[in-house]
This record gives C-alpha cells, sequence and structure tokens, in this order.
C-alpha cells in the first residue's frame, strides 16, 4: 500500500463503523461473509455483539464467531471511505476485566444500550480482539490516531 492509501485505511478505522468481515466456515471450509460493527479503542480493532438470546450460561457462538474460533484467520473488508481487505486473526478476548474494561468504553455505549448491563456483556457477548498480518500488519504499530494527532477527539 502506498502513503496515502494507509493514510486512508487508518482514517477508516477511526471514522467508519461498518465493515464485511470474511470468515472460513467451519463445516464448510468456504469463505463466509457478514456485515458487522467493529469498534476501534485505542487503535485496536475489536468486533463484539450484543449478548445472544439463547439462555444465559449456555454458549451458543454466532456463526461468525463460531467459525473465527474454529479458525482464526480472516479478512476485515473497508467498504465504505475506502475499499480494502486487511487480512487479520482473531483473538477471542476471555479475561474478564479486560472485558470490563472494554465493556464500559464510550465506544461500546451501543451496546449497553440495548438493555443489557456490563456484567450481562461480560459474560456473554461474543467479543475478539484483531491482529492485522501479512501486508496489513503495519497497522499493529499504529504509534496513534491521527484523528487525536489534528486534535479532533
Amino acid at each position: 500500500m502506498e502513503a496515502m492509501d494507509r493514510a486512508a485505511v487508518r482514517r477508516a478505522l477511526e471514522t467508519e463503523m461498518t465493515v464485511d468481515i470474511v470468515t472460513t466456515g467451519r463445516r464448510t471450509g468456504l469463505p463466509r461473509t457478514i456485515e458487522i460493527w467493529f469498534v476501534n479503542l485505542d487503535s485496536r480493532i475489536h468486533i463484539t455483539g450484543t449478548v445472544s438470546d439463547h439462555d444465559p450460561g449456555t454458549p451458543h457462538p454466532r456463526d461468525w464467531l463460531a467459525n473465527l474460533i474454529a479458525d482464526p484467520r480472516m479478512i476485515l473488508r473497508l467498504k465504505q471511505s475506502v475499499h480494502v481487505d486487511l487480512p487479520a486473526r482473531a483473538e477471542l478476548v476471555r479475561e474478564p476485566a479486560r472485558r470490563r474494561e472494554i465493556f464500559l468504553r464510550p465506544e461500546t455505549r451501543w451496546y449497553r444500550e440495548q438493555g443489557e448491563t456490563v456484567d450481562d456483556l461480560v459474560e456473554g457477548a461474543p467479543l475478539v480482539e484483531l491482529t492485522f498480518v501479512e501486508e496489513a500488519a503495519w497497522l499493529n504499530d499504529w504509534p496513534g490516531s491521527t484523528l487525536d494527532a489534528y486534535g479532533l477527539v
């Protein structure tokens, strides 16, 4: 990617929310694409969701999460201001204190506003953190927000 492309990718990751993710189907091995929201927390990209409507305490991950548990390789597809596929690996965020910290952040307010408590989210919401790989690995060394540098946040 050229320098201008990198700046556009960073801006998109700082200001947009909607992306596609491409996972590998755990049963079929075929690519599976869904539209989803992501949150940028201190230049680290997370994908989460609301608590499953299954019985509390009964693990039943969404298809995208089950696919990532089976094979953490994925593509984060930016599709609004810039169109680019960013290869990544997803890691489950399991540690309760870290999950609580994330779900208390202003960036995850929408999930709290869906009638779920922070405790509900910590206990049952899907949550992964992305590490970019291959040609997108430069995003892992993102020193800080471009918006911060311009005083826009």
